[in-house]
């Protein structure tokens, strides 16, 4: 049984890629400041299911969706949503790092420039400084704000992109395997900063590791084919699985 408040809610989702359907009547409530991992095979529906959270998929020639997405109770399709104002609340972070070839600082104040109201040169400081030390990445960096972040690593690059992210506020984070290019003890460092962010913000994750939804999720949501097999708190579903479907995939029968 879910606990807390639900954020975000899909209900009765379809999305086609002109007439192949991709996604099949998606029912399912993200609880507020929790982790929800999407599981499932290669070219099950996950990364089209976590862009269907900000509408990233209409960047996409031929989509067509059905159903809702609410967020905080609003369906964010209605046609009168600010589609920018809706990625500032539902930010993304990419499955490579993917920093603009700018300073450190102005990677991490990217959103915030363009933004209606920029704030004053000292609150744009402030707004960097916490934004890089929620992504746990302050130290690191503090002393080279102004030089190229194309010259961290691929786990720091990572960290500052969920700063990026972080900068403009949102309440929930969209992680599409942001892990997979990094080496073990940059996943671990990713890892930890997940589950530190939950705290203040609501992280939806697509990963095809399953230890990894093991060790950083609260609920997962298994996919096959486009369909929603099962979801539910991510202890019960690696131990006790409601559907055989399940099983086989968290088992290693295939996938």
């Amino acid at each position: 049984m879910q606990t807390g408040i639900n954020r975000l809610e899909i209900k009765d989702f379809n999305l086609y890629y002109h007439r192949t359907k991709a996604l099949e009547d998606i029912s399912m409530m993200i609880p507020e400041k929790k982790v929800t991992a999407i599981i499932g095979p290669s070219g099950c529906g996950k990364s089209t299911l976590l862009r269907s959270i900000n509408r990233m998929n209409e960047m996409i020639d031929g989509v067509t969706v059905e159903g809702q997405v609410l967020l905080d109770g609003e369906d964010i399709y209605q046609q009168d949503i600010d589609v920018v104002e809706l990625r500032r609340k539902v930010g993304m972070v990419f499955q490579r790092p993917n920093p603009f070839p700018k300073s450190i600082f102005e990677n991490v104040a990217f959103g915030v420039r363009m933004g209606d109201n920029v704030p004053a040169k000292q609150k744009l400081e402030e707004v960097v400084e916490r934004s890089l030390k929620e992504a746990a990445i302050w130290d690191e960096v503090k002393d080279r704000l102004h030089r190229s972040a194309m010259e961290l690593s691929g786990g720091q690059q990572q960290r500052i992109c969920i700063a990026r992210a972080l900068a403009v506020e949102p309440e929930v984070i969209l992680m599409d395997e942001p892990a997979s290019a990094l080496d073990p003890i940059a996943t671990a460092k990713i890892e930890e900063l997940i589950f530190r962010l939950k705290e203040k913000y609501t992280i939806v994750i697509v990963t095809h590791n399953m230890q990894q939804a093991a060790r950083v999720s609260d609920f997962t949501a298994f996919l096959m084919l486009g369909k929603l097999v099962e979801f539910g708190p991510t202890e019960k579903m690696m131990t006790n699985p409601g559907s055989k479907l399940t099983e086989d995939y968290i088992t290693g029968r295939f996938g």
